[in-house]
């Protein structure tokens, strides 16, 4: 399985350095979990590994391959997907349609295919089965019929990650994926990580709450001031007291 790396990162806005120098390999598979305060570069370091943002220097690497100046949906078609602090659902439209056009490489969204309707209802079909199928992952079956824009808070949350699992990728970027939701939603999502771990996708996620942190990382990365201070266990990592003190509060 390919591994997600960057090295030597950097990126600035108006002077003030957001990425210096960042190197870091994420394993294949498992959780890692990447914290540090605001303003640390958590953000920017996933805004770059997945082409919304051009680092000034370094590259980023997906296997053998250097994706540091694909255009995002390029990244994405190699199987890297992401979510946003901003939830960019489409509000207006039901919450099967929302995953329905998160899925990849659709018929009907080529040009002759379209014109002659060749194979494209069957594989509408399947694609409703796919979304279908995702959302009972994310238990938000019942609520397909419904518009993204009625859901809760952490059902929106729900949804994003079954947008994110409709692209198939293997690797999925979560920005803060149970900031803002109540305990028993944050529960669930972590139980839906917990899985997606098991059949052996790689999940990294920035997060401040540090509880949810212990519960699932396998990996943990600090950063502060645009640089990788510290990374490892969990174990390790979150019980240095510099760590805590000054990186956590």
């Amino acid at each position: 399985m390919e591994t997600l790396c960057c090295e030597s990162l950097s990126k600035s806005f108006d002077g003030v350095q957001a990425l210096e120098k960042v190197g870091v390999c994420f394993p294949t598979s498992g959780i890692a979990a990447v914290i540090g305060p605001n303003g640390a570069g958590k953000t920017t370091l996933i805004n770059v590994l997945t082409g919304f943002l051009r680092p000034e220097a370094g590259r980023c690497l997906f296997g053998n391959r250097e994706i540091t100046r694909l255009a995002p949906h390029r990244i994405a078609r190699l199987g890297i997907a992401r979510t946003f602090q901003d939830l960019r659902l489409i509000q207006q439209v039901s919450v099967l349609d929302n995953v329905m056009l998160a899925r990849p490489n659709q018929r009907g969204e080529r040009l002759l295919p379209a014109l002659l309707r060749f194979g494209v209802a069957e594989e509408e079909t399947r694609n409703r089965e796919e979304a279908m199928r995702t959302l009972r992952f994310v238990g938000l079956e019942e609520k397909a019929s419904d518009p993204a824009g009625e859901l809760s808070y952490g059902q929106q949350k729900l949804l994003t990650l079954a947008c994110c699992l409709a692209t198939e990728a293997r690797v999925l970027l979560l920005d803060e994926p149970v900031a803002g939701v109540h305990p028993e939603m944050v529960e669930q999502i972590l139980g839906l990580l917990r899985r997606l771990r098991d059949e052996g996708k790689l999940i990294v996620f920035i997060e401040h709450d540090i509880a949810a942190v212990r519960q699932v990382a396998d990996v943990v990365i600090v950063m502060d001031n645009g640089q990788v201070i510290a990374q490892g266990p969990p174990s390790e990592v979150l019980e240095r007291p510099e760590i805590m003190e000054a990186y956590v509060g």
